[in-house]
């Protein structure tokens, strides 16, 4: 396997942490395939089941309301026993509930559904940044985790492809059911491949070195209490409180946005939701890639990581503007720069926990951050739902997705004006 361009390992070292953000990629798209579902099905499943807007909130909120309880488990679960057996739990509990969607026949049993989906999906990415803390060094985390981080942007595209042409042509429970199945053989591969560095036959000692150059601060437990007392744990959950509900305003009602804006459904989501999508794994990419370029040119971790922070926040305004667009593309091209900032300016958010961590705690501040950022949705699920049943409009939606990012970076700076090695223990 070939090592990206943006790896500055020593010839002759072995190329396997690639492997691993490959596998970590490949699961992220599975999740978002899992998770976009329901939203690519709104209007039919509106349609079937006479849910209103609010209900349709209520469902997005419960599924938040789990994933940000399971998100801080999972922080632990992996800090206890690893990415290999936390990664794992996490995809056996989302999968499962994802094929369960295809028996719900009312409201109460989509929140049931959508519940144990939340409790899995919060343990994949505290397990994947977890396991890129332990597979690579500083200089290369964040374009590792842009990297994995894409394959949520092409579980979205492949969702508008798939799921229309499946429900279309055997109905929407066969949706869930062939998905779900497929994605199942995922799991033995991961189980098959993954292990820590130290304990893989096919890393060389070149590799491994690379891997291991950042000195190391061991501290074998690190208590709750001790993480949540470090205010590099609150800038980290602010960032994702501010951010994270934009990403699921997109996630769950961008299919809704395109339909009653301009008219779209099943047969026409495709090409619009997959060129917003396609834009999204560039940011995703190139956020990750850039913040580590200017690593390698000699800057501070603290100033790549915050000024390419600051370009994805500018490049994400002008979405504020976006529902008054008359023109489906422009609001496509719009849109789509702004969930490609969010993903460039994500990518790096999430490699934060791994700059001023020790690795014993990185899970627990992912798990954190993370509950907070679904804190965050449950908000924008219930506000999403108010404005668009009282107002009818996406405009106000908007216009917090365009200034969030200021905010967010504001939060880190304050609380974490160095990225110096977090005080706690």
């Amino acid at each position: 396997m070939q090592a990206p361009s943006g790896s500055n390992a020593p010839a002759g070292a072995t190329r396997y942490r690639w492997l691993v953000v490959t596998l970590l990629f490949t699961a992220m798209v599975i999740n978002y395939v899992d998770r976009q579902t329901v939203s690519l099905l709104k209007p039919t499943l509106q349609a079937e089941f006479g849910w209103s807007e609010l209900d349709y909130a209520d469902l997005v909120f419960w599924f938040q309301f789990a994933y940000a309880l399971s998100y801080l488990a999972f922080g632990k679960i992996v800090d206890r026993f690893g990415a290999r057996i936390g990664f794992s739990l996490a995809f056996v509990i989302w999968q499962a509930a994802h094929i369960g969607h295809a028996a719900m026949s009312s409201l109460k049993d989509a929140i049931i559904a959508r519940v144990f989906l939340g409790i899995g999906e919060g343990g994949a990415f505290p397990g994947g940044v977890k396991a890129v803390s332990e597979w690579f060094p500083k200089s290369e985390r964040a374009f590792a985790v842009g990297l994995f981080n894409a394959g949520t942007n092409i579980g979205a595209i492949v969702t508008p492809l798939v799921i229309p042409a499946i429900t279309l042509t055997f109905g929407w429970q066969a949706a869930f059911i062939f998905t779900g199945a497929i994605g199942l053989l995922w799991l033995p591969v991961w189980w098959l491949v993954y292990r820590r560095p130290r304990e893989h036959k096919k890393v060389n000692a070149l590799e491994l070195s690379h891997i291991e150059q950042d000195p190391v601060v061991v501290i074998e437990k690190v208590s709750w209490l001790k993480v949540i007392r470090t205010r590099e744990t609150w800038g980290y959950a602010l960032g994702k409180f501010l951010i994270d509900p934009i990403w699921w305003m997109f996630l769950f009602w961008l299919p809704d946005f395109l339909h009653k804006r301009y008219g779209l459904d099943l047969k026409t989501f495709g090409p619009p939701l997959v060129a917003i999508y396609l834009l999204s794994d560039i940011g995703s990419v190139g956020g990750g890639w850039l913040s580590s370029q200017f690593i390698k040119r000699g800057w501070s971790v603290n100033a790549a990581r915050k000024v390419t922070m600051l370009i994805c926040a500018a490049l994400a305004l002008p979405v504020g503007v976006a529902a008054m667009a008359d023109n489906l593309w422009v609001a496509v091209a719009i849109i789509g720069v702004a969930t490609a900032a969010h993903q460039g300016f994500s990518a790096n958010l999430y490699t934060l926990p791994s700059d001023v961590f020790p690795n014993g705690a990185v899970g627990s501040v992912v798990g954190i951050g993370g509950m907070f950022g679904a804190f965050g949705g449950m908000a924008m699920a219930k506000y999403a739902g108010f404005v668009l049943d009282k107002i009818g409009s996406y405009t106000p939606i908007f216009v917090y997705a365009a200034t969030g990012y200021f905010l967010a970076l504001l939060a880190v700076h304050l609380l974490m004006p160095k990225l110096e090695p977090a005080k706690i223990g």
